[in-house]
This record gives structure tokens, sequence and C-alpha cells, in this order.
């Protein structure tokens, strides 16, 4: 199963991302939306879960969870915005992996066998770091491998 990772669109969704989601199982948006018409946009395309950023004060996008869990193919992913408001042990909880973003830097890591995942941004280029997304595969083993795509 590949699944598309977005985060901090801050209310530009890219054609380039859109293009790069096509063929995917599911999209994972992981905050700082900045306009619901980008989660409508994505459902075109494959069912969403979002989680709430620091931007998403107004509207839908304040509706949305600080925190979500996805169950897919017997493994548990935890969702969130800002890796410092992480408040549990992800290994203690079950979890295979941690996915945010908020820094706008994509990075991959693993720690205690869970893995953390952070796309970076395809939103509007900030702090001159690269415009990024990610996708997650998941293979019938239980293996995550995460993937950051740099945007032209």
């Amino acid at each position: 199963m590949k699944i598309g990772v977005v985060s901090d669109t801050h209310g530009l969704l890219r054609p380039e991302v859109t293009a790069a989601l096509i063929g995917v199982e599911r999209i994972l948006h992981l905050g700082d939306v900045g306009d619901p018409w980008i989660l409508q946009e994505l459902k075109k395309i494959a069912p969403v879960t979002a989680v709430r950023g620091n931007i998403d004060l107004d509207g839908e996008c304040a509706q949305l969870p600080e925190t979500e869990i996805l169950e897919v193919q017997e493994i548990s992913i935890y969702l969130l915005h800002v890796i410092e408001k992480l408040d549990l042990d992800p290994k203690a909880a079950g979890f295979s992996a941690v996915l945010f973003g908020h820094s706008h830097k994509a990075g991959i890591r693993r720690h205690k066998d869970v893995l953390y995942f952070n796309p970076g941004s395809c939103g509007p280029r900030r702090f001159q770091l690269p415009v990024t997304m990610g996708f997650l595969n998941l293979w019938t083993d239980g293996t995550l491998e995460p993937e950051i795509l740099e945007l032209g």
C-alpha cells in the first residue's frame, strides 16, 4: 500500500503535489492545512486523514483533531503536527510510526524500532528549505518504507 504524506500546505496546493499523489491509496495531511479547499481537492484523489496545525485556527480546519491514529494492515501510525507535543511513548503504545510536520524540514529517523517521519513542507517555500512531500510504503510483511520527494 502506498500512502501520500503532506504537511504545511499553508493554503497552497501545488499542481506537482496533486500529480505526485495520483495512484496512492490514502493521503495523510500533517497539519497547517490553511484552507479546507485543499482537503476537498485531496479527497478527489484518495481518502484523507488530516490533523490540525498551529495555523489552522478558523473554520473547518480548526475542527480537525490535534492527533489521529491510523490503523492500516495491523500497523498503528500516530499523526500530529508538532513533534514536541508528543505526550506518549510510541513504542509502549504500540505505534510503528509517528508522522509529523511543522518544522518544514523533511526527515526520517528510527528510535526504539519506531519510525519518525516528517515529509517537510509542500506549501509556500519558507526558510530557504526545499519544497518536499513524502510517501509511506506499507509492505505485506509489516515493513514501513518512508520516502521523501523534493519538488522542483
